[in-house]
């Protein structure tokens, strides 16, 4: 996840340095496009997501396997001025991840191999607010950063389900907080704009719901669970 980050960033620097060294002045493809005080859009992408563990014992990790999903969702730019937006970007995130015991959880009790895996599901509404950052245009493209907070309502959440993992339920809260953190090139095409993107984002408070059982071997000795993930965007405007 951090590789794909730094790759990404370098491949921005380095079309930034690029246009700087040869910065032959070119057509500008819609030239007004970013005077407008509105603009809007959507996107398509893919999300890898993660849990981010905290213990109460130092004992054997949580493995979790991580599985790519698919993001879909609309935008509505605010224009600040040359170098400053305002972002809302509502979109549908849809991911899986497969958790791993190891055996030791259950020292001194009786276990099958269906025990020492979780399933979590995860449909998100996610809602965040974003601050974009960019430079003065290059040509015919913009590099930027962009920083901000969201929500998500979990829609595969059983937060209220009664049960919990003695009968095979492991529970997740149904809404969450985060804070999130990317960087992107706006390309300005003849037609429209288009901006790949990649994002972290990273929770902000715990998301699991403990069992009945205080010693619960899949939920006694974790103090948080927290999500963390990186967003791959393809934005049209």
């Amino acid at each position: 996840m951090k590789n794909l980050f730094f790759v990404f960033l370098f491949f921005i620097f380095a079309q930034s340095a690029s246009a700087q060294l040869f910065s032959k002045e070119r057509i500008k493809n819609i030239e007004n496009f970013d005077k407008d005080r509105w603009t809007w859009g959507y996107f398509l992408g893919f999300n890898n997501y993660d849990f981010n563990f905290d213990y109460e014992h130092n004992i054997n990790d949580i493995q979790v396997e991580k599985t790519g999903g698919f993001n879909v969702g609309l935008i509505g730019n605010l224009r600040l001025n040359e170098h400053f937006d305002v972002r809302f970007e509502p979109g549908l995130y849809i991911t899986r991840r497969l958790l791993h015991y190891n055996p030791s959880y259950f020292a001194g009790q009786s276990y099958n191999d269906a025990d020492l895996e979780r399933e979590v599901r995860s449909t998100y509404i996610h809602l965040p607010l974003l601050l974009k950052i960019s430079t003065k245009r290059l040509n015919n493209f913009k590099p930027f950063i962009v920083g901000g907070f969201s929500t998500a309502l979990n829609l595969s959440s059983n937060q209220e389900n009664p049960n919990d993992n003695k009968n095979g339920e492991f529970r997740v809260v149904k809404g969450n907080l985060y804070y999130e953190l990317g960087v992107g090139i706006d390309f300005y095409l003849y037609w429209f704009k288009f901006t790949p993107s990649i994002r972290g984002v990273f929770s902000l408070k715990d998301e699991l719901i403990r069992d009945e059982d205080p010693n619960s071997p899949w939920t006694g000795n974790v103090v948080s669970m927290k999500t963390r993930g990186v967003f791959i965007n393809f934005t049209f405007q």
